[in-house]
């Protein structure tokens, strides 16, 4: 389904207004001709800046939710990123974010794995939606601008093609929702035998053809089968936010393909100063560098912090 050009142009109108009061969500101008993502020269453009967060399920330390935004500031951080729809009630998040300081960028929503947006039951992916509409008004009263959503999943009962048509046209359901809320909708790259190319990538957003629609790229992920900077170039301003995580092919060919994640960060395949400077060449918006890493207590997430601050210094 293609969005007419009054329709499009309905659609710029709202997003707009949105941006007013999220200039992040403005970081892309609507074209009614052609993509919404084309990417002009990024000669002139400011520094780009990246803030510091992580998953909140990373901090291991028994203590309540202030006190835990609170350490995390502390040790350097300067976001929390929640699974949604969250579990606790919003006032209380917001308490705790006003009290520590911490903001709360972004949210994962919990419920693309097992109720997929590409699953051939119509009921399923209805759920789908209904959870990541959700997840748009939870980031939306957070403060936040962005939910991760896994766009489908390819099995054995799930083919490549109808993974790609079921989930596109799920998608498009929930620009509404993106619409009203002001949010964003940031597509991961996983492994879920799904999107597996840069140029798939990029030609699967376009298609869609919404600025309320990109991608959350995580670098570590792709190392398996491709180069995280060969990815960033070709996203470009598709990309809405970014996790960092680390690989190791070494570990992954001699211990087993989960094993390639057990390495800290700086310490695997990826080339933090190619990775830092594809990132600066695409003029990169976002704002935050978000880790996905095994967690653990302080003195655990201390490190982290300082590995972060040494791959964002190569910016």
């Amino acid at each position: 389904m293609q969005y007419s050009r009054r329709q499009f142009i309905k659609s710029a109108a709202v997003i707009a207004g949105a941006a007013a009061v999220n200039p992040l969500s403005s970081a892309v101008t609507p074209s009614v001709s052609g993509s919404v993502w084309q990417s002009g020269s990024t000669q002139g453009m400011k520094k780009v800046t990246l803030k510091k967060s992580l998953g909140f399920g990373m901090i291991d330390e028994k203590l309540s939710l202030t006190e835990k935004f609170k350490l995390v500031r502390d040790l350097g951080f300067d976001g929390v990123e929640l699974n949604s729809p969250v579990d606790l009630p919003i006032a209380e998040i917001l308490d705790a974010k006003e009290k520590s300081g911490i903001e709360l960028p972004s949210v994962v929503n919990k419920d693309h794995w097992k109720l997929p947006l590409s699953d051939p039951d119509p009921e399923v992916r209805k759920k789908c939606i209904q959870s990541v509409a959700a997840s748009l008004r939870d980031v939306k009263e957070l403060g936040g601008d962005t939910v991760l959503v896994v766009p489908g999943v390819v099995n054995e009962k799930v083919s490549y093609e109808q993974a790609y048509i079921n989930s596109q046209n799920s998608i498009r359901e929930l620009i509404p929702f993106a619409e009203e809320t002001g949010m964003q909708i940031a597509l991961e790259n996983v492994w879920n035998n799904f999107l597996i190319s840069p140029v798939e990538a990029k030609r699967y957003v376009d298609e869609i053809n919404h600025p309320l629609v990109g991608w959350y790229f995580d670098i570590g992920n792709v190392l398996r089968y491709g180069w995280p900077e060969h990815w960033i170039r070709t996203l470009n301003r598709r990309i809405m936010k970014l996790h960092i995580k680390e690989f190791s092919r070494e570990l992954m060919n001699s211990k087993g393909l989960w094993e390639g994640f057990k390495v800290d960060l700086l310490k695997g395949d990826n080339n933090w100063p190619v990775v830092m400077e594809a990132v600066r060449e695409i003029g990169h918006t976002g704002g935050w560098l978000t880790a996905e890493v095994p967690g653990g207590n302080r003195d655990h997430l201390k490190k982290i912090s300082m590995q972060m601050d040494e791959i964002i210094g190569y910016l």
